[in-house]
């Protein structure tokens, strides 16, 4: 900052420095050089007139005015130093416009108010001084002429403070308007500053928010479609294996049904794939704000499909008649499958039906619940707990056994349900796959287990999964009770 509160490299605006040394504009140099070349010609005019009634060369008060005059050059730059030369030529009766200039810039400028205050001052005394001796002088030379006694000193007052009090006056308000415009310019900087960090904040919150809702949309996707066409596949594969009446047809049939599954489960598991990449957010505007909906739609559309097919080979022979409607053909989707999509999912008291799914598909499968108050169904004791957390433990479950039917086929699970202090544990084990068991050629994509961590801690849970010593696999999960509701 320069005496005057001027940035020395940015102007009064904001703007680069574009004039010349200290001046921040070329307009302010113009300034100063007319002002510098009037106080000039006014303290050599003074000067020689001083000069004259001094009985000295009028050379000697004209160079003093020159001297003296173009001080205010530097102004600017050193305000306290245009008022001192100010101050000393006040004596030579020289110096109005230097010493106005000058007093206004100081008050104006950033020096210490004291500083100022006592500069004031000093001009003040002189102003007083030379005025009263030169009134006095005059007076003498008037004998007709007795002023009272109080005259001459009061109107030396009278000049000095008029001829310093207005430019001090007004430097103050120009000084203290000029500090609040930049005071006022900082803030409305600092607030686009504060309100460009919130747009970012905004935008990667925004960014966090979608990239949260297609993981979701992922995981509920593979939870509620994955495990019942996994099942449809199982039921295929059984049909295949046992038909005895029309054996070629009814192979036939259960190998295209076998098929549809697979190639459900493939092209399930590519949409995941598109969900999970963050390479989706740029896809924007209706068709993407439109694209959870559809998909829910048609995950519960095929999970309704696929029950239907998976209880009976007669039902799914309806199912597919009701499906060629599909989304294209305008069919609506059933209101079993939309009143799923609208609930808030499955719960504990559903773990017997589920358990009952994978036993009718084969699978032996046993179920022990600890920790049930007396006279509650073994199952899970209706809704003790809040939604989440009931809806996580029932998909660990299901994804667990869809794992068992895919990777260890015949083989024995066994599903424990802990009520304790506090918490909620599940622990889902089978054993290790029989040799005569069949593959039933399911797809892979690693998608399962992620899905069952994300959510468990997602909860504050535990989530454990890994192979066991007798060749087998568990699925362990932890969940916190603080969210549980009587």
């Amino acid at each position: 900052m320069t005496a005057t509160g001027a940035s020395e490299g940015v102007g009064a605006r904001g703007a680069p420095v574009s004039g010349p040394w200290w001046w921040a504009r070329r307009r302010s140099a113009v300034l100063d050089v007319v002002l510098a070349a009037a106080s000039a010609v006014e303290c050599a005019f003074e000067g020689a007139r001083f000069a004259s009634g001094a009985q000295l060369p009028e050379l000697v008060g004209v160079l003093l005015g020159l001297l003296a005059g173009p001080v205010l050059l530097v102004r600017r730059r050193w305000p306290v130093v245009v008022v001192l030369v100010s101050i000393a030529v006040i004596p030579a009766e020289m110096g109005g416009l230097l010493s106005t200039v000058g007093l206004y810039t100081l008050a104006a400028s950033d020096v210490p108010r004291r500083i100022t205050g006592l500069l004031a001052g000093m001009t003040v005394a002189g102003t007083l001084v030379t005025t009263f001796l030169s009134l006095r002088q005059d007076v003498a030379a008037q004998e007709d002429f007795q002023p009272p006694v109080w005259l001459l000193p009061a109107s030396s007052l009278a000049m000095g403070l008029v001829l310093t009090a207005p430019p001090v006056l007004w430097g103050l308000y120009v000084g203290a308007r000029r500090r609040l415009v930049e005071s006022l310019r900082e803030r409305a900087d600092g607030l686009e500053r504060e309100l460009s960090l919130l747009a970012d904040r905004a935008e990667e919150r925004a960014e966090w928010a979608r990239n949260e809702e297609r993981t979701r949309i992922a995981r509920e996707m593979h939870d509620v479609v994955a495990h019942r066409v996994s099942l449809m596949v199982v039921h295929a594969a059984a049909l295949q294996a046992v038909a005895l009446k029309d054996p070629e047809k009814a192979s036939k049939n259960a190998g295209l049904v076998g098929d549809m599954g697979r190639q459900a489960l493939t092209e399930l598991r590519e949409m995941l794939g598109v969900l999970r990449t963050a390479d989706g957010a740029a896809v924007r505007g209706a068709a993407a704000s439109g694209a959870p909906e559809r998909l829910a739609a048609v995950a519960s559309r095929a999970g309704a499909q696929a029950t239907v097919q998976a209880r009976s080979p007669e039902a799914s022979v309806v199912a597919e008649s009701a499906g060629d409607g599909g989304p294209e053909g305008g069919a609506p989707v059933p209101a079993t499958a939309a009143a799923e999509a609208d609930s808030e999912g499955p719960h504990l008291a559903e773990l017997g039906d589920l358990v009952g799914q994978s036993r009718a598909a084969g699978m032996v499968v046993e179920l022990t619940v600890d920790g049930v108050a007396e006279g509650e169904p073994a199952a899970a004791a209706g809704q003790r707990y809040a939604p989440p957390v009931e809806r996580t433990v029932y998909r660990v479950v299901q994804e667990a056994l869809t794992n068992v039917h895919k990777h260890a086929p015949g083989a024995r699970a066994r599903v424990r349900l802990a009520h304790r202090e506090g918490e909620l544990a599940v622990q889902v084990e089978n054993g290790p796959c029989e040799g005569g068991a069949a593959d039933a050629g399911l797809p892979s994509g690693g998608n399962g287990l992620v899905g069952m961590r994300e959510r468990v801690t997602a909860l504050g849970g535990v989530f454990v999964s890994g192979p066991t010593e007798a060749g087998g696999f568990r699925v362990s999960a932890v969940l916190p009770a603080a969210s549980a509701v009587s």
